[in-house]
């Protein structure tokens, strides 16, 4: 048999997704991670999972993995130390930034602090223009005396950016070969390399990070590869970017700076596919973890993809989806502010020592002891019984807690899962309503291992009407693994007033970024057949700051193609802006290509309809705390594993399974549809 295994490293569970081509069975698994070393849970995720299904990892023929080694290592501030080497007199342009505060009205902000330390950041006597010509030579001897004064400070990474080096990168390309020559060892990059757009200090921002994690990656994925040929693993590893797609592992170790968001981004991918079988293309992704939950909007079936985002205090400019993450997991810790309130994440337990009924050795409680305490979770175990847990010391902890605020234990309980719910339902106004979306058009969708348990009462919060639950939510982001192609982005900045005059030069940038898409084709091995291209550009009136994402028509550059632009950027500035200003002139800023290498991936099957009589499913019954009800209430408990196609029953319940915990309040009802999806309805 021919099994396909998504793994998804996160910071409590590892989660494991595989599928057998033949038959479509899907099965899945969950281990602890182990964040010393995340390789170490993988490996061990999957030989379980391929023993579970009576495999061996010689039979896997496509191994996907989404990790937050980088994420982590960014935001914990574990990366390398590292040099940077730019034009002289803009050594200090990563610190300066855009001289904005983080948050406007907060007078005592910090800003993140910068990843090279001014001791390691080196200006070099060189100038281009922004025309492309070369107004000051580059000086390769003060190139050299900086890449020695950088190997004499025991730096383990250099970035290299210079101003204007995405017009012409001739010199970041000679800089980049004296390090080199001096400086072997080191992790070296330049900005054209990873970020070949305008705006400096993005740019040599983007290659900072680039190098400050690459020899972090580089170690783990090299880890990884030794632990998975160990296990007798034949097929090709890919790794999940930030943008929904994968690539082999050789390109992940280069450009790491594309993977800080490969966890959540599969999780969006398979959302997307889940919508698209079930005819439901509006969508709100709700990915809850242990450590955070992630959110997403789908319009029409389509997932935004940004082409810059600020992750955690630095500017990247490299294609993710756009994804929006508060610190609001099941390990988020609760506790009492300085004036007195509760506050609850975004410090989270994570997999060690994880929430206090885990019984080692946790005091503050977390929001699955909440949950353990109201009885929504099962009070005595968690995996479907590989877990024991010990709900007494959720309840000391919450007691604790519920003295100081002067609640009683229930109370208390119930005030963190409301606190991290309007935590949750903040976010997802960020990528909603302040975008002019009203999330009562929407469906959410719930996943990762603590969706499902909030969905219900994040739905209300929002008026939203409809809720739906995968299969396996649980394991969304791993299941995503197996829905997803190989993906690379390419993009060149020219900026130049759109009209007809440009279509020869538009032609010849197009052709040369598919070039470089070409190139990547071969070295990922895509057939011909299974290549995909897609051009944007991005345009902006002469005078604006930022610009809009237009498509190009397939097909030759052509004057017609010229009109399709300014059409559909006009339509596109007044659907968000409401106006279009006649008569001004627009800018094509950056062209891109979007390379796509289609691969063979996990195909659902739908299931008969069995009626609406779920009764069998029942495995029996559990008092749980509901509000809404004046106290507890008993609900019956369903196995997910039992349900079948076109059951229906109705709230208060618990829907239980290995991977997650689904509930449903009073009045709600919930429906089993044919991909075996559940739909949960408000009254």
């Amino acid at each position: 048999m021919a099994w396909r295994i998504g793994i998804d490293s996160g910071g409590t569970f590892t989660d494991v997704c595989l599928f057998e081509d033949a038959t479509g069975m899907v099965a899945v698994w969950k281990v602890p991670s182990t964040p010393d070393d995340p390789s170490r849970a993988i490996a061990r995720g999957t030989q379980e999972g391929v023993e579970r299904v009576g495999a061996s990892p010689g039979d896997i023929v496509y191994f996907g993995h989404g990790t937050t080694v980088g994420t982590n290592a960014l935001i914990q501030h574990r990366g390398v130390r590292t040099g940077l080497i730019t034009t002289e007199g803009f050594r200090d342009l990563i610190e300066i930034g855009r001289q904005k505060r983080p948050d406007l009205y907060d007078l005592q902000a910090d800003k993140a602090p910068p990843l090279v330390t001014r001791d390691l950041r080196f200006g070099v006597a060189e100038r281009v223009r922004h025309d492309g010509t070369v107004e000051t030579p580059l000086d390769e001897e003060a190139v050299r005396q900086a890449a020695r004064a950088l190997k004499a400070e025991g730096v383990k990474a250099v970035a290299i950016g210079f101003l204007y080096g995405f017009v012409r990168p001739e010199h970041e390309e000679a800089a980049k070969r004296i390090v080199t020559e001096e400086f072997p060892e080191a992790f070296i990059c330049a900005s054209h390399e990873v970020a070949p757009e305008f705006r400096e200090y993005e740019r040599i921002s983007t290659a900072v990070v680039n190098a400050y994690l690459g020899p972090v990656m580089q170690s783990y994925i090299r880890r990884l590869a030794d632990r998975l040929k160990e296990l007798g693993l034949k097929a090709v590893p890919h790794l999940t970017q930030s943008n929904g797609g994968v690539i082999g592992f050789d390109m992940a170790a280069r450009l790491p700076v594309r993977t800080v968001l490969s966890g959540p981004s599969t999780g969006v991918v398979a959302a997307q596919a889940i919508g698209a079988m079930i005819g439901i293309p509006n969508l709100i992704t709700f990915d809850m973890g242990g450590t955070s939950s992630d959110v997403a909007l789908l319009d029409d079936g389509e997932a935004k993809l940004a082409s810059e985002a600020n992750v955690h205090g630095y500017p990247i400019k490299a294609p993710m989806l756009d994804i929006h993450t508060v610190g609001a997991g099941g390990g988020s810790l609760a506790a009492i502010d300085s004036g007195g309130l509760l506050k609850v994440g975004p410090r989270s337990a994570g997999a060690d020592p994880g929430p206090v009924c885990y019984g080692r050795g946790a005091t503050e409680p977390a929001v699955t002891d909440a949950n353990v305490v109201l009885q929504t979770l099962n009070p005595t175990h968690l995996l479907g019984g590989r877990m024991p847990i010990d709900q007494s010391l959720s309840k000391q902890a919450i007691g604790r807690l519920a003295d100081e605020l002067g609640l009683d234990l229930m109370a208390t309980a119930q005030g963190i899962i409301s606190v991290v719910t309007a935590n949750m339902a903040k976010a997802i106004r960020v990528i909603s309503v302040q975008r002019g979306h009203d999330p009562r058009d929407y469906a959410l969708v719930a996943f990762g291992g603590a969706g499902p348990l909030h969905a219900a009462r994040l739905a209300r919060e929002l008026d939203m009407k409809r809720i739906v639950v995968p299969r396996n939510p649980g394991i969304g982001c791993a299941l995503g693994l197996l829905l997803t192609d190989l993906r690379a982005n390419f993009a060149t900045t020219r900026l130049a007033t759109l009209s007809d005059a440009l279509v020869p030069d538009m032609a010849e940038i197009f052709v040369a970024l598919q070039e470089q898409a070409d190139h990547w084709f071969e070295e990922e091995g895509v057939a011909s057949a299974d290549r995909r291209l897609k051009r944007t550009a991005d345009l902006r009136y002469h005078g604006q700051n930022y610009e809009l994402g237009i498509d190009v028509p397939d097909g030759p550059i052509t004057p017609a193609t010229v009109a399709a632009l300014a059409e559909g950027f006009a339509a596109t500035h007044k659907r968000l802006y409401g106006f279009v200003a006649e008569g001004e002139a627009v800018q094509l800023v950056t062209y891109r290509v979007e390379a796509v290498g289609l691969v063979p991936k996990a195909a659902f099957r739908p299931e008969p309809d069995a009626g609406p009589d779920a009764s069998h499913a029942v495995i029996g019954s559990r008092e749980v705390w509901f509000p809404e009800a004046g106290g507890f209430v008993a609900c019956p408990i369903y196995d997910r594993d039992k349900l079948k196609s076109g059951n229906r029953f109705a709230g208060p319940a618990i829907v239980e399974q290995m991977d997650s915990t689904t509930v449903l309040l009073p009045g709600m009802t919930a429906t089993v549809e044919p991909y075996l999806n559940l739909i949960l309805e408000m009254p």
